[in-house]
């Protein structure tokens, strides 16, 4: 018996994400891939095609069967770094609590490229449990990060990773370079 699933040969699901995500929005139009993609972070469904669109090849695994886990969400995340609008906003800043670190990791970096103003947000992230989430959001704050936030990412220099003290020791000198305070 035959359980594969044969997806439609014109559904790109061998080309590189930005490339899928291109074909996306030739397909669907931009602000549909956006709402696709917020449902997808909602934990919607927002239909086969899509899912192989956003996912790839990855996606035929879950297609056919396999846990879904966050793989859906944190796709749907993904795609807002190469397609935007600001009604997705509201969800990436929700996102950066997911309880998948993969998610809130995704969210920080789609954060940093959109330009969303949430350094608060991002303080408390630089205190995750998942290195690769302090070093995100210490990213996304060297953008944004203000003066008071300047102590907070000066613990991180003392971190037990070397990322995350290499990625605290950047954005504190960025922003100190942004705000043309004082060298310490």
């Amino acid at each position: 018996m035959h359980n594969k699933l044969t997806p439609h040969p014109d559904l790109p699901i061998d080309l590189p994400t930005a490339e899928r995500l291109a074909k996306a929005v030739e397909h669907y139009g931009e602000s549909v891939v956006v709402d696709h993609s917020v449902a997808l972070m909602r934990g919607k469904n927002a239909g086969k095609d899509f899912l192989l669109y956003v996912g790839g090849r990855h996606a035929l695994g879950i297609l056919e069967g396999a846990p879904a886990l966050y793989w859906p969400e944190l796709w749907g995340a993904r795609a807002l770094l190469h397609v935007w609008n600001d009604s997705a906003a509201p969800y990436v800043v929700v996102g950066l609590n997911n309880e998948a670190w993969r998610i809130r990791e995704m969210c920080a970096k789609v954060v940093t490229l959109r330009g969303l103003d949430v350094a608060p947000k991002l303080v408390k992230a630089t205190t995750d449990e998942v290195p690769r989430v302090r070093v995100a959001a210490l990213n996304a704050l060297a953008l944004q990060g203000r003066e008071q936030d300047i102590p907070t990412i000066s613990v991180r220099l003392r971190d037990p990773d070397k990322d995350v003290r290499r990625a605290a020791q950047q954005a504190r000198d960025a922003i100190v370079s942004r705000l043309n305070l004082p060298k310490e």
